[in-house]
């Protein structure tokens, strides 16, 4: 190859690359406080270290060769803190991101290698939807239908979607699918966009009230992180990377960590009335590692915590009862949220540590016809067929299906334990006493009722005491609250070596996210 040629090809590059969708747009996209594309992949990854890959793809119409660079899809390879990962991008500056079927092509080539090289995929959403007319006819869609890969992928590598403006079609596909949704205020994610449901439906609706953040972060909890900016909403990508491993056949990473230590005062934060609330944040600091949780969903499903974290430099997924928030009772949302959390650790073989304190299932006709049966029995089944370590400490209370369904059941956990001041059973001490003293409440004033309520479960309260199921085996062991953090890592050192399962060996890997 000529001097020449060579410099030919890389002003072609350079004019692709720096011109985008146009002057105008970039600027006005940048006028909004936005990064283009190409500035987000820049910001993610190492510097210097992408490798893009279909730059001189352009839309099938040969009238709009000269309209759509790249064809609106960034593609390529690169690093984030040394480890490999692979890119994909709508740039909105083409088209407002509209999906054509070359991009369609390169953002399936680019998933296809993802999964032969056994690396995270991250994606950056930002799509109008699929792009008329390239993909009108028959011969057309069936072409486009290679978009939907991701849904081909099983739980192979780990998928992150990145949404920073609205996002309709494939890129909100691929982030139902994704196992980190971080979605920054003011975008919307939906299938389709307000002005095409009013045309097809006359409704008209806003962007926001359709999916916006505050819809996803606490009504469907299809969104795992909200965020400001996107600047903000990228370092949550590499935090949320570094709790992982690069692909679903490797133990996740571990790194330096100090040694545990007694924590005497632990004990302290946790009233000793069950009906007292406190933040079970604050618990949870003062036990992982430099008190840093990466919490995901925090506002959907809002009675239970699922964060990563790390215990001894192990990477671990938190499953913690929130007792500020319905006393900590589960309802259907809580159920889903744990559910995904489960499938998305067992996934990438991050053992789960549950941290109870549970009063039972919210009760009433609203969570009945939400399908909290259906859902509690999801979340059961999911834990049953889970492989990784798991590890449950009784805080403060476990009662009901729920203390199993938050790992209660020596059978399906590697260590099961209880504070000393712990109290389990089948429903907490006042709800049985009133069950089972009914009959004797009738006729008796508010006070004498609390009286007698408050005599009958004062009478059975050793019986509800975590040294019965001690006693009995159904606990390994009760501890004292300081020795918390010791024990997980014991356990957790215990199982560092453990062999990673084939995917064929773990079911759960296959199973539908929600």
């Amino acid at each position: 190859m000529s001097e020449r040629d060579s410099r030919g090809i890389e002003e072609r590059r350079r004019r692709i690359r720096e011109d985008m969708g146009g002057s105008e747009r970039i600027d006005a996209l940048r006028a909004r406080g936005r990064l283009t594309a190409r500035e987000a992949i820049d910001a993610l990854l190492d510097e210097d270290s992408f490798r893009e890959w279909g730059t001189f793809v352009v839309s099938r119409i040969r009238g709009d060769w000269d309209r759509t660079p790249a064809d609106g899809k960034i593609v390529g390879f690169g690093t984030v803190s040394g480890r490999p990962v692979a890119i994909a991008a709508d740039d909105v500056t083409v088209k407002r991101g509209a999906s054509g079927s070359m991009g369609g092509r390169k953002k399936a080539r680019i998933m296809q290698q993802a999964l032969r090289a056994r690396i995270p995929l991250v994606l950056f959403g930002e799509s109008a939807g699929a792009r008329i007319p390239d993909t009108l006819g028959a011969e057309d869609a069936a072409e486009f239908a290679i978009d939907t890969a991701p849904s081909m992928r099983g739980r192979a590598i780990p998928m992150i979607s990145v949404i920073a403006g609205d996002s309709f079609g494939g890129s909100s596909f691929a982030a139902a699918q994704s196992d980190l949704v971080v979605q920054v205020e003011g975008s919307c994610i939906a299938v389709t966009s307000p002005r095409l449901i009013e045309v097809a439906t006359g409704e008209k609706i806003t962007g926001e009230a359709l999916g916006g953040s505050e819809v996803h972060a606490r009504r469907t909890g299809q969104v795992d992180v909200v965020v400001a900016d996107e600047s903000t909403g990228l370092s949550a990508v590499g935090e949320f990377l570094s709790y992982l491993p690069q692909h679903s056949a490797e133990l996740p990473p571990r790194v330096a960590s100090s040694p545990p230590l007694v924590d005497r005062e632990l004990v302290s934060i946790v009233p000793a009335r069950a009906q007292r609330a406190y933040d079970m944040r604050v618990l949870l600091q003062r036990v992982v590692d430099e008190g840093r949780i990466f919490e995901l969903k925090r506002d959907f499903g809002s009675s239970v915590i699922t964060a990563l974290a790390r215990l001894g430099g192990h990477s671990v997924g938190v499953i913690a009862s929130q007792p500020m928030q319905q006393a900590g009772a589960l309802d259907h949302d809580a159920c889903d949220k744990i559910t995904r959390f489960i499938c998305m650790c067992e996934a990438f073989n991050v053992p789960l540590v549950f941290l109870q304190d549970v009063p039972g299932f919210m009760v009433g006709s609203a969570v009945e016809h939400e399908r909290l049966l259906s859902k509690v029995i999801k979340l059961q089944q999911a834990l049953a067929l889970s492989t990784m370590p798991k590890f449950t400490v009784v805080v403060r209370k476990g009662f009901g299906l729920a203390y199993l369904a938050l790992g209660g059941a020596p059978e399906i956990v590697d260590g099961l334990y209880a504070w000393s001041s712990a109290q389990i059973g089948f429903m907490e001490r006042k709800a049985g006493a009133q069950v089972l003293h009914g009959s004797d409440l009738s006729g008796l004033s508010g006070a004498e009722r609390a009286g007698l309520l408050d005599a009958a479960s004062a009478g059975v309260e050793a019986e509800f005491d975590a040294w019965g199921p001690a006693r009995r085996m159904r606990i390994d062991e009760v501890i004292d609250p300081s020795e918390t953090r010791e024990v997980l890592i014991s356990d957790l050192d215990r199982h560092a070596d453990r062999e990673v399962l084939d995917d064929r060996e773990r079911p759960l890997t296959h199973w539908p996210m929600w």
